[in-house]
């Protein structure tokens, strides 16, 4: 997936491990065995996995708003029998050895669970922050595939991934189409269209089961919910709520998350006092320049100001960026400033897969009594 110039925050389950995995029975979306199992994904709402003993059940559903179709994958272990109901799935053998991915946001989960050493293919590198994966570009181990708009169907062919890891903003695909006539095994990702923040983090597990690493994907997600849990705790101590603006100007309008979004969730969450969390809707606002300084004039902060970098550069930009309280205090925060070393913003990259990160890092800022010794992950503050 492209990083894109806006404002956006982003266990093997069997019976008797179902209390403490959190897995739920749904049998209606099950293949019929003869094992039970059941749904070991809780918080992301377009993933379902169904793990038995020698292959696991996939299904995305919503993989762009407004899907009405699902899809399925049967992942399956190397000589494993599977049901004859399940053949005409799109199968794949695991743990892959190779493999091709289209958005930033996969790569970490790679990275966590080890397995950045398969990435064979990836289009527009220079977005990949990860140091580890850089190294493997340099090394001439991961190739450039073009666009997402535009993926070169030959590289992808020549490569001959175990499968190709791709996503969709509607119904109409036509190189994910040519791929699948051409025989790669394509799945689609929709980490991205998730609305809670654990909601996104929690397609690692899809990685895992790829590459059969099932109780380190859920451990590692694991830790992530009770970090993130651990941190909304501790930002209910505040004494105060800081009013929060958010967004900038892009062709004269202004962008900031909508109240329903995830990125206003983690505001709220981090004890912050977001002036259009009443807004209703999950996407991002459109306002004139008038309608945000007339609220936000007298905002304590401003989290996350587009693609800007410094005061200087915001100033330059738009004068009249100087008639903002958060502008003239100086408490600026962008998560712009850190970038891999080809330009890729580690923001777009990691925060989906982290956002137990975010909402640490938007805390030290809004309360930073709270975490006196927290160094940012993602934020700095524009100097």
């Amino acid at each position: 997936m492209k990083q894109f110039p806006r404002f956006c925050f982003l266990i093997v389950c069997t019976t008797s491990m179902l209390l403490s995995s959190g897995c739920r029975n749904d049998a209606s979306d099950v293949a019929k065995t003869d094992s039970k199992t059941a749904n070991c994904v809780q918080y992301a709402h377009g993933l379902k996995l169904f793990r038995y003993k020698d292959f696991t059940l996939a299904t995305v559903q919503d993989p762009w708003p407004g899907a009405t179709k699902s899809y399925r994958y049967v992942l399956v272990k190397k000589d494993a029998v599977i049901p004859d109901s399940l053949k005409s799935e799109t199968i794949i053998t695991v743990p892959v050895r190779k493999i091709i991915v289209t958005s930033t946001t996969h790569i970490p989960s790679l990275e966590m669970l080890g397995s950045e050493n398969t990435l064979i293919g990836f289009p527009q590198l220079d977005y990949i922050s990860s140091p580890k994966v850089r190294r493997r570009i340099a090394d001439g181990k991961v190739r450039e595939l073009g666009t997402n708009q535009s993926i070169n169907v030959e590289n992808v062919i020549d490569l001959s991934p175990d499968v190709f890891i791709g996503y969709g903003i509607d119904n109409n695909n036509q190189t994910l189409d040519n791929l699948k006539k051409a025989g790669i095994k394509v799945m689609l990702n929709g980490d991205w269209n998730e609305q809670t923040a654990l909601g996104k983090a929690e397609w690692i597990k899809l990685f895992g089961a790829l590459y059969d690493k099932d109780k380190l994907a859920d451990s590692l997600f694991d830790n992530i919910v009770t970090e993130y849990e651990n941190t909304i705790k501790l930002a209910k101590k505040a004494k105060s709520k800081p009013t929060v603006m958010a967004g900038a100007l892009y062709e004269n309008k202004w962008y900031m998350p909508y109240g329903d979004s995830w990125g206003a969730t983690l505001i709220s969450q981090a004890g912050g006092n977001y002036l259009w969390a009443d807004s209703k809707g999950t996407g991002s606002l459109s306002l004139s320049f008038e309608t945000v300084l007339d609220k936000a004039s007298g905002a304590d902060f401003w989290i996350g100001p587009g693609q800007f970098t410094s005061l200087s550069q915001l100033i330059s930009e738009n004068p009249d960026y100087g008639a903002f309280k958060s502008y003239k205090q100086k408490n600026v925060f962008s998560f712009s400033v850190k970038k891999g070393e080809t330009g890729g913003v580690l923001y777009y990259e990691l925060a989906p897969n982290r956002p137990d990160l975010v909402l640490k890092d938007l805390v030290s800022i809004l309360h930073p009594e709270l975490l006196p010794n927290y160094k940012p992950v993602f934020f700095e503050k524009l100097k």
